[in-house]
């Protein structure tokens, strides 16, 4: 019998009962992951937009103000050179943390996965236990 045809059905005891409330949750909540993932990218890219557009603006009117009054705003080779520099290594060090958060998330992920078997093979084991408990307190005809 599938989880699908079970939910159709009453259950008659309280394992029964608690199972379907529990299938009926997680289904629930696993039809809302893909909509949450797809509204914080969402947020993500727009807060990030937004403060590209703030930077570029403040940039485009300093420029102007410079400009319209008669400020000079060349900087020497070397000041460039040092602004360009500082600038890689930021996104050398972003890069970094990046694959390191990236990695750490696999590494969850894989823990999450071993620990889901570790559960599945000790329920298993005190499935055998309580079997072999039952074997030996049953009387036998």
């Amino acid at each position: 019998m599938s989880k699908n045809e079970q939910t159709q059905t009453t259950p008659k005891d309280a394992f029964s009962a608690y199972q379907q409330n529990v299938d009926t949750l997680f289904t629930s909540i696993k039809q809302s992951v893909p909509q949450y993932h797809q509204s914080i990218t969402n947020v993500q890219q727009e807060y990030l937009q937004a403060f590209e557009n703030i930077v570029d603006s403040s940039i485009t009117m300093q420029k102007e103000f410079a400009k319209k009054s008669g400020i000079t705003a060349n900087i020497p080779e070397a000041a460039l050179k040092a602004i360009r520099d500082t600038t890689e290594e930021f996104v050398k060090a972003t890069s970094i943390q990046n694959q390191i958060a990236l990695a750490t998330i696999d590494a969850t992920q894989q823990n999450i996965k071993t620990f889901n078997d570790n559960v599945k093979s000790f329920a298993d084991l005190n499935k055998n236990i309580m079997q072999s408990w039952i074997s030996a307190f049953t009387t036998r005809n």
